[in-house]
């Protein structure tokens, strides 16, 4: 309770800025549980991208199409389309393009805010800090005591600075991490894709021979 008491009470000498701080971190909390449990849907995984490659490297293409019907995923339903379209003729290059584009934008939505939040965090606990310093220089004389008085204002409006860095901080994890994720699901994206091609390029070879 003590921690607690004193954490509140930190926070309230760090003026008005630490509400807007406040308000900062628990929108990238929020963010951040809403893409991973985004993500958790909408990943297929890199287990199956790499089950995936092996039944097309091996010809299995069968039971690759049986594998992306019984995952979950963009990706895997991607895949499943694709190989539909082309088992009745039709190319799916054109069709992954559009697609794999729609389904990027919907995993990088909202992460465009993290990336603001990083910037203003800092700059908002500057601007704390600033008006902090402001107000304990304003009663500067030459009065006993006030020296004392200057520099614990000035401890105070550092509060801010801290705060906005640790915003700023917790904000580009959350970015980078799902950044990270969705740079794994490019490079699936580009290799299953590669493999449907191929195959379907393969496939157009046979048939006008």
């Amino acid at each position: 309770m003590d921690f607690v008491a004193q954490g509140l009470e930190y926070f309230h000498k760090g003026g008005f800025v630490m509400y807007i701080l406040l308000l900062c971190s628990v929108f990238v909390v929020s963010i951040g549980i809403e893409r991973a449990l985004y993500f958790s849907k909408a990943d297929s995984g890199r287990k199956f991208t790499e089950k995936f490659y092996h039944l097309m490297s091996n010809g299995k293409t069968d039971e690759a199409k049986t594998l992306t019907a019984q995952t979950k995923g963009d990706l895997a339903l991607l895949l499943h389309l694709g190989m539909d379209k082309m088992r009745k003729g039709i190319s799916p290059v054109h069709f992954f393009e559009i697609q794999s584009g729609i389904a990027l934008s919907k995993l990088r939505a909202r992460l465009y805010y993290l990336s603001v939040i990083v910037t203003m965090a800092p700059l908002l606990g500057l601007l704390g800090t600033i008006s902090g310093m402001i107000s304990s220089f304003s009663v500067f004389n030459l009065q006993e005591g006030q020296a004392s008085t200057i520099t614990g204002g000035v401890g105070e409006a550092l509060i801010a600075t801290a705060m906005g860095l640790c915003v700023a901080i917790a904000a580009l994890a959350i970015h980078a991490y799902f950044m990270q994720r969705i740079d794994n699901i490019v490079t699936d994206m580009e290799q299953t894709f590669s493999l449907i091609e191929s195959s379907d390029s393969r496939g157009d070879t046979n048939a006008s021979a």
